[in-house]
């Protein structure tokens, strides 16, 4: 079941073209199993709208994400739309702070999975136990658990403890994915929960006696800028996996275009 807005005013093909987009993103969180029935949100910037973003209607399963549910609003929480849902209001402390701190942030992706919130609530954080994990090694951010996100002067500290990375591990909460597109706020996403679904199988593994591996502090460092200093060629998250799974979702249900 998905819930479309039929009377939806038109809008621009720009801004049309990255509702389709975002939907397709929380439908895709849905299909891995990392949404949190209605508490987990994504936003995307509106397309020549520095200050304007689409953001989910509180209430909404991410299964049930349309283009035309998405609501837009502005950095300071205000509604520019007739959709008749409201926003979360930690979904807007935390995404208005992302997107009014970093103009790069475009897509920003929040999630609370299992295994998120087990490594965001250790000490160090993502561990450089596998190839997935290596394009975060010394580039995760940390933000201290402070309760619901819903006070206002939170924002300003979660945009300082971003700094220029693109994950933040929230404390004992989740994490946080910024992206120049949705597709690279969910491949960065996709990434982190393979890299932590392996250390929590690995720590289970090592409570039992088995020796894990820890490549040195060079190799880690020398992969991680592999990843990312090669992202002006073939590896720039998203860019080539992502048509794919837009293709799979119309396969699946094409409702998310609605």
């Amino acid at each position: 079941m998905s819930i479309s807005l039929r009377q939806m005013p038109s809008v621009d093909p720009a801004e049309w073209a990255a509702r389709v987009e975002l939907a397709a993103c929380y439908r895709l969180v849905a299909k891995l199993g990392l949404d949190d029935l209605i508490y987990n949100h994504i936003s995307m910037r509106v397309p020549g709208q520095r200050d304007q973003f689409l953001i989910n209607p509180y209430g909404l399963l991410f299964e049930e994400i349309t283009a035309s549910s998405l609501v837009r609003i502005d950095i300071e929480g205000r509604k520019l739309d007739n959709n008749p849902h409201e926003v979360n209001s930690a979904a807007f402390v935390i995404h208005g702070a992302i997107h009014k701190g970093r103009e790069d942030a475009v897509c920003v992706l929040h999630t609370h999975s299992d295994a998120s919130v087990a490594v965001s609530s250790q000490e160090e954080g993502l561990l450089p136990l596998s190839q997935f994990a290596m394009r975060f090694y010394n580039r995760q951010s940390f933000h201290d658990y402070e309760g619901v996100a819903i006070d206002l002067d939170e924002q300003e500290r979660l945009i300082a403890h971003l700094g220029d990375n693109r994950v933040l591990l929230m404390r004992n909460h989740g994490i946080l994915t910024v992206g120049r597109s949705p597709g690279e706020a969910f491949m960065l996403l996709y990434y982190f929960e393979r890299a932590a679904k392996i250390q929590l199988s690995l720590q289970a593994a090592a409570a039992a006696g088995a020796k894990i591996v820890v490549p040195p502090h060079e190799v880690c460092e020398k992969a991680a800028r592999q990843f990312w200093e090669m992202q002006g060629d073939i590896l720039v998250p998203g860019e080539r996996e992502w048509p794919g799974l837009m293709r799979q979702l119309d396969r699946i249900d094409a409702s998310y275009r609605e």
